[in-house]
């Protein structure tokens, strides 16, 4: 039996290098999947080409024209178009993106191809194979004996900033950095500088250790990974006294590819753990209590033009 075939779903980016290191990680993602009969294509739900719609369209053929003679209810698309499509997103935290954005996105999917259902995986973390990329980046930047800031995104979902605090607390285990803090380049606070003006407090008690190396938890290149960099390179220039080393995203990697992988297989399997036990869309955190129960709707692609946004209906599990 040939195996469902695989959907990349990915935020988007303005920057071409980031685009690029997407397609790269998709094509590497394609290579390993296709050794054992997995079709994939990737896209994007906003700021990028191409739009998820297409990489739906490639797995599974256009999507059936509108029979106005037709019965109403949901038909199966012409053609020997998989019934079923697994989904993962190259996500690092289930915020937003993953938790309604993306589910959004494939519900409209779902309303253009009736016959097709969607099974959706979990975000890529938590995983160890993060926190060892993470180490493998800190360390490039030279971070033996240095202090890490870990930098994500940041987000208006206490849940995923909760998480990258966490990554950054996974990352400093067993590792023979001094301190490890978190910052956020967006959205939430501490910010970069903040952050950075933390760790030269702590520093300060301490003898010897007068480096610190940003850690940027982003998966691809982008705007906000090189505001970081210039953040971080800003007070570095006010304070001479430190030695700041911005390292490099997680990027492109066969580590990357073998855990889309594995997800892939724990959605077919039913086996998905997404973390919903602090989903502000679930309970009433402080201060989030409108969020509870809140329709999601899908992100309108500039290249996928459609009407009023959907709210979320059936057809991926």
């Amino acid at each position: 039996m040939t195996p469902p075939p695989l959907l990349l779903a990915a935020h988007g980016t303005r920057d071409p290098a980031g685009v690029a290191a997407f397609q790269a990680l998709a094509a590497r993602v394609a290579d390993l999947a296709g050794r054992v009969g997995i079709d994939v294509a990737g896209g994007f739900i906003e700021l990028s080409e191409p739009p998820l719609r297409d990489a739906v369209t490639a797995l599974v053929g256009p999507a059936p024209a509108a029979d106005p003679t037709a019965p109403a209810g949901p038909t199966a698309p012409a053609g020997s178009a998989p019934a079923r499509i697994v989904a993962v997103p190259l996500i690092l935290s289930a915020a937003g993106h993953a938790k309604g954005d993306i589910p959004a996105a494939l519900a409209r999917e779902h309303a253009r191809h009736p016959g097709v259902t969607f099974a959706y995986g979990r975000t890529l973390y938590p995983h160890p194979v993060l926190i060892d990329l993470l180490a493998q980046r800190v360390n490039a930047a030279g971070g033996a004996g240095a202090a890490v800031l870990l930098v994500g995104r940041g987000s208006s979902d206490p849940d995923a900033n909760a998480d990258v605090v966490k990554t950054a607390r996974l990352l400093w285990e067993g590792r023979d950095y001094p301190l490890a803090e978190t910052a956020f380049v967006s959205l939430a606070r501490p910010d970069v500088t903040e952050g950075l003006e933390r760790c030269r407090l702590l520093l300060a008690g301490q003898h010897g250790a007068r480096r610190i190396v940003v850690a940027r938890y982003f998966l691809f290149p982008g705007v906000l990974p090189d505001r970081v960099a210039e953040q971080a390179a800003a007070y570095a220039a006010e304070h001479p006294e430190l030695e700041v080393v911005v390292a490099d995203v997680l990027g492109d990697c066969d580590e990357l590819a073998g855990l889309v992988l594995e997800r892939y297989r724990e959605a077919l399997s039913g086996d998905i753990r997404m973390n919903c036990d602090m989903c502000v869309y679930r309970i009433a955190m402080p201060g989030f209590e409108h969020r509870v129960g809140e329709p999601q709707h899908p992100h309108d692609h500039p290249h996928d033009h459609v009407g009023e946004p959907h709210d979320h209906v059936h057809g991926y599990a």
